[in-house]
């Protein structure tokens, strides 16, 4: 099985997607998704309990893939654990045999929300990629998240390097539908040798509507939706397949900017819209 790992650092444009988890999830759910994104992608990514959802936990979702032939790319966050949990579940997913993690800081859980449960923060995102660092040799392969921006020549993007320092050897931007910001970011990005340091991976999503678009642009506050994508949804007599259509060539603009390593495209719910983006691109039959 082709790890995540040997995709983003091989030579070909790497592709991954996200798993689909709801509270309701079951094992045959992960594994119905894994048989529909399994032949297009190098790895599947478990989302950890987003917007303090709750939800089938990174650790048992990432078993159930590796059991199912897929390599998965599970994600902690920092907002739900203090240093033990975080520790004991780094250990549980190495002798699952995972080895590319997402690790970050995470947002707080809302003042206002469903389930009352406190912020732990017990580590910030940087110390929980060290911790990870010093299991094993080289164990895992380490991604950060990173705000693409319009950032200006000179920028020494001290953050990213110090992450790099303790042990991050991915970065993965928000969700970015502005091909003029990732450019430009990209471009600052290899000046400042970054790409020494890191693969770096550029999140999509075939959004299927308008509604959709705008909820996102609201609820993610740094992913960048331009007003044209979300006009041109609102446009389509097919919103879905126009969603898909965009998705598309936007990977396909991706795989041509200098320095990005590939993409992850994030779900919206409907898994089978992944891989028709992805086979629309051209980049995968």
């Amino acid at each position: 099985m082709k790890t995540f790992r040997e995709a983003v650092q091989g030579e070909q444009f790497s592709i991954a997607a996200e798993l689909t988890v709801k509270r309701e999830s079951t094992a045959d759910d992960v594994r119905r998704q894994a048989d529909v994104l399994g032949n297009f992608v190098d790895g599947i990514q478990v989302t950890d309990n987003p917007y303090a959802w709750v939800q089938m936990s990174a650790l048992s979702a990432a078993g159930i893939l590796i059991d199912h032939g897929v390599d998965p790319v599970p994600i902690l966050t920092c907002r739900d654990r203090n240093r033990i949990a975080l520790e004991s579940d780094l250990l549980g997913l190495q002798a699952l045999g995972v080895t590319s993690l997402m690790l970050m800081r995470g947002p707080r859980v809302p003042k206002i929300h469903s389930v009352p449960a406190s912020t732990v923060f017990d580590l910030s995102g940087r110390e929980l990629i060290a911790l990870a660092s010093s299991l094993g040799d080289g164990a895992f392969f380490i991604g950060t998240p990173a705000r693409a921006f319009r950032s200006k020549r000179g920028w020494r993007a001290e953050t990213l390097v110090a992450k790099a320092a303790a042990g991050a050897r991915f970065m993965q931007t928000q969700l970015c539908f502005n091909m003029d910001i990732l450019r430009r970011y990209m471009e600052r990005f290899v000046e400042a040798k970054l790409t020494q340091s890191y693969s770096v991976i550029a999140s999509l999503s075939p959004l299927p509507s308008a509604t959709t678009a705008r909820w996102v642009k609201k609820n993610m506050s740094d992913s960048l939706i331009p007003d044209a994508v979300i006009q041109r949804l609102e446009d389509a007599n097919y919103p879905e397949q126009e969603g898909i259509a965009i998705c598309a060539e936007m990977i396909q603009e991706i795989s041509d900017i200098p320095g990005v390593s590939g993409v992850n495209l994030m779900t919206t719910g409907d898994p089978e819209a992944i891989p028709a983006a992805i086979k629309a691109s051209g980049l995968r039959s």
